[in-house]
């Protein structure tokens, strides 16, 4: 079948391409955005995901402040054309390719909407590509990855109550990757097969004249599997940004590093330092402190209804509200979280948030099973 996208120069196979390279029933595509007030007590954050080997388009919006979080949740049968980038009232607007875009979501029955805009400070850029396999996390993951830091300015409704976004800077992060990982319906464990671990840590970071960004997976030995760290410029207006990628202004890491303390009862960061070797300058120690904790199943992330991927029918739309400070820090689907951190680098100030996904055993911080707490 024939889309507006086969008129373009973009094809990387002989077919169509509502024809994937490949049969695997994992493929995703999706876009994920995340943003914060400058005093951490204000985020947001949207994603978007296309599966086109199951047939299934899902999107989702969450907004926390202090201790209550919202989440608007949709899902329906894929359209054949990449270029919808809507699932009922959510959707993308794409203004200027990997520049400019816009957020909506339109009125509707859960009582949360928006209209938020887009403004670069920085170029994008690459992470390294991601290769996982199942001797080392169980599942099979490989993935395209990029990222870029800006600025939102609009409007979100949540609870009759109207938030202008542009009076406080509003920080945030783009992220866009496809490949494959795990979607859909859990895959049933065989009880013989021994039960893995996973760490991630995500930290794309604000400063005053520059981004820096982390990202590091490890496993139940901590042997690190992948890891990225980059110092790029921040501009003071899009059209300074000096192209696609900033090939000339980027530095990448030599190494990557953190040193972290963690909340008693959980496994969630309560401080300590990321640490990074740029090749022409002393290590970079970020003295990390974290303002707010947002759930990421909120967007999906491991939600046991809206996990990504799975089939709610044609078209449904819905909405949960919880409070942080009652839910279970322990329970599976609550160690995916998102912390909006400050964090201090010499006598440099920055922000931005620490994605963290803990299981297993981690002997570098004293975890000894799949979910014990710290103490």
């Amino acid at each position: 079948m024939l889309t507006s996208f086969d008129e373009f120069f973009i094809h990387q196979t002989t077919h169509p391409l509502t024809k994937t390279y490949s049969d695997e029933p994992n493929r995703y595509d999706r876009s994920f955005f995340n943003g914060y007030s400058g005093n951490g007590r204000t985020f947001f954050g949207a994603a978007i995901g296309r599966y086109p080997n199951i047939g299934i388009q899902d999107c989702s919006f969450t907004f926390a402040r202090d201790d209550i979080q919202h989440s608007f949740f949709a899902s329906k049968r894929m359209s054949d054309d990449p270029a919808d980038m809507s699932v009922g009232p959510f959707r993308i607007e794409i203004i200027e390719p990997m520049m400019k875009f816009c957020l909506h979501i339109d009125e509707n029955e859960t009582g949360i909407s928006a209209n938020l805009e887009w403004h670069p400070r920085t170029a994008n850029f690459l992470e390294d590509h991601q290769n996982l396999g199942p001797s080392e996390i169980g599942v099979s993951m490989e993935t395209t990855r990029f990222n870029q830091f800006g600025k939102w300015t609009g409007s979100i409704t949540v609870a009759g109550e109207l938030i202008v976004i542009d009076t406080d800077p509003f920080w945030g992060t783009k992220d866009r990757s496809w490949g494959i990982r795990p979607i859909g319906e859990p895959v049933a464990r065989k009880s013989s097969d021994p039960l893995k671990g996973l760490k991630f840590f995500w930290a794309p970071i604000h400063w005053e004249n520059h981004a820096t960004h982390m990202s590091v997976f490890e496993g139940d030995a901590g042997q690190r599997w992948h890891w990225d760290g980059f110092r790029l410029p921040a501009y003071s207006t899009p059209e300074e940004i000096p192209g696609i990628e900033d090939v000339d202004g980027i530095q990448r890491a030599l190494s990557v590093d953190h040193d972290f303390r963690w909340r008693q009862g959980t496994r969630r960061v309560s401080g300590g330092t990321i640490s990074m070797n740029i090749s022409d300058s002393d290590p970079l120690v970020m003295e990390i402190k974290p303002l707010l904790t947002v759930q990421m199943k909120g967007l999906g992330y491991g939600h046991p209804k809206w996990g990504h991927g799975r089939w709610h029918g044609e078209f449904v739309c819905d909405a949960e509200t919880w409070s942080l400070k009652d839910i279970d820090p322990l329970a599976k689907e609550n160690i995916h979280v998102q912390e909006v951190i400050s964090v201090r680098c010499g006598d440099q100030r920055g922000i931005g948030v620490l994605e963290q996904l803990v299981f297993g055993p981690y002997p570098k911080y004293d975890f000894s099973n799949f979910l014990d707490a710290a103490t």
